[in-house]
């Protein structure tokens, strides 16, 4: 069984991350490998370093064969 990565998030209302702006949706991938989704990653969270309302997170999802 394989994997896949995704990087997904976007702008949220606060800083507590419950709701995401409508709209400010982001989904990257899928990503062969954890390093390839990371990179990814790290160019989306460190691309407006100054909106502190912004996260992204990656995700793995199982590929069965």
């Amino acid at each position: 069984m394989g994997q896949r990565y995704w990087v997904i998030g976007g702008d949220y209302r606060d800083c507590r991350f419950d709701e995401i702006v409508p709209g400010t949706e982001e989904i990257s991938g899928p990503f062969p490998d954890a390093l390839r989704a990371r990179t990814e990653w790290q160019r989306l969270t460190f691309r407006d370093r100054c909106d502190a309302t912004t996260r992204y997170t990656i995700c793995v999802e199982p590929i069965r064969l």
